[in-house]
């Protein structure tokens, strides 16, 4: 089999990081773990990607998606969170969100169509099996006397 992508990673420079963590943490309610030292990994949920046409390369954007952009910029400015005016761009409804490191971070709410969202479970994950409890009945061998004895 032929080597797969499994996901993506994006980095997100601040002047501020750990206000910025506290803000996907806290306010978006990402998960993290700490990949050592406090750098805090985050949790995405599912994500796409697109390739458009540009006058340079290693130029690239990330964009946050939502499925109601009105609802969410309410509901950060309810947070104290700062986010620019709601645009109509045909292909969907955008906003940025100011984060508390001064930086700004585009939402927005898709209007085009979207690939489907298939959930993944990584094999070694899926693999594993929860371990049985303990049964307060006994098995049918030990039921039936058949078997072993064991000494």
């Amino acid at each position: 089999m032929a080597p797969a992508i499994t996901g993506a990673h994006a980095i997100v420079y601040s002047t501020d990081a750990e206000a910025d963590r506290a803000f996907l943490r806290d306010v978006l309610g990402f998960r993290s773990v700490d990949a050592g030292d406090g750098w805090l990994i985050f949790a995405l949920p599912p994500a796409e990607v697109a390739v458009h046409p540009g006058d340079e390369n290693d130029l690239h954007e990330l964009y946050l998606m939502t499925d109601d952009v009105e609802a969410l910029v309410a509901s950060l400015k309810g947070r104290g969170i700062v986010a620019s005016p709601i645009a109509d761009r045909g292909w969907g409804l955008l906003t940025q969100v100011t984060l508390p490191g001064g930086g700004a971070l585009g939402v927005y709410q898709a209007r085009h169509a979207s690939p489907p969202r298939k959930a993944t479970t990584p094999r070694r994950a899926a693999a594993r099996r929860p371990a049985r409890k303990p049964s307060a009945r006994p098995s049918k061998r030990a039921r039936t006397g058949r078997g072993r004895a064991r000494r």
